[in-house]
């Protein structure tokens, strides 16, 4: 991308804008840190639907409200002389200039894996070297992202399978442990067994580049197309669902998986 006078214009007018909205505007003048936390969160998964649904118009639009929301901080980050938007902007350049030695300095990385493994390590050596492998893991993730992530974090010191084909062996496992507990039905073994399984299936995703959860929200997707066309096709055929018998649902189904 080409920087020009006119697009630095546009990020100058975004924060005497939000100078502006945070002097006058009583709602703005009211939020705080924690405050804008939850909204925070709703926009990064607005954001994350509109990639999902490949809208690119959507995508620009809800990327100005993440941005948003970083402006915000800073500003009220530069209220209390805390830190400022060019604070947060030149953190961000030096760290992303120190973990990419292989542009910035002489490190060499063939490939993606090798620049994420030394991504991985650099991020250790920060702060004194005091932080440990799983750290850098928020603890408030969606557990589904969170198990990938952290599977992530240890294959880059190299806690990882030999050979990928290997982790089906832990799948199949984890299934006879489950249905030892479901057939004893014991409800917290039964929960903890399910976790193991989940967690194992998420590995096999991961070690097949298959992110799991963009692959569980296709799923989830295609699951509402499916079954918005069977409501549709009973109510035309003048019927309820809950009146329905399996059976005629089933048939409704099948058409529904005939359509792409």
């Amino acid at each position: 991308m080409h920087t020009t006078p006119e697009k630095l214009e546009q990020f100058e007018r975004l924060l005497a804008i939000m100078s502006e909205l945070r002097a006058k505007c009583p709602w703005d003048k009211e939020q705080t840190f924690e405050s804008l936390r939850t909204l925070t969160i709703e926009e990064t998964y607005e954001l994350a639907d509109a990639i999902m649904k490949e809208d690119k118009t959507e995508i620009r639009k809800e990327l100005g409200d993440v941005l948003l929301h970083i402006v915000f901080y800073s500003e009220i980050g530069s209220e209390t002389n805390d830190f400022d938007i060019y604070d947060v902007c030149k953190g961000l350049c030096e760290k992303l200039i120190y973990r990419h030695p292989h542009i910035f300095a002489d490190t060499q990385a063939e490939n993606s894996e090798a620049v994420m493994q030394n991504w991985e390590q650099l991020k250790l050596k920060e702060k004194g070297g005091n932080k440990t492998v799983l750290s850098g893991v928020p603890r408030s993730l969606p557990a589904l992202i969170k198990a990938h992530r952290i599977q992530d974090k240890a294959r880059s010191v190299g806690f990882d399978w030999d050979q990928r084909e290997q982790v089906w062996e832990k799948v199949q496992e984890e299934i006879h442990e489950l249905k030892v507990e479901i057939a004893a039905m014991d409800k917290d073994k039964m929960e903890a067994e399910f976790g193991d399984l989940f967690f194992s299936l998420v590995n096999a995703a991961r070690l097949y580049d298959i992110n799991p959860e963009n692959a569980l929200e296709r799923t989830n997707q295609k699951f509402i197309q499916r079954f918005n066309y069977l409501e549709s096709k009973t109510i035309t055929q003048g019927k309820n669902l809950k009146d329905m018998s399996l059976a005629e649902m089933d048939v409704l189904w099948e058409e529904a998986k005939s359509i792409r």
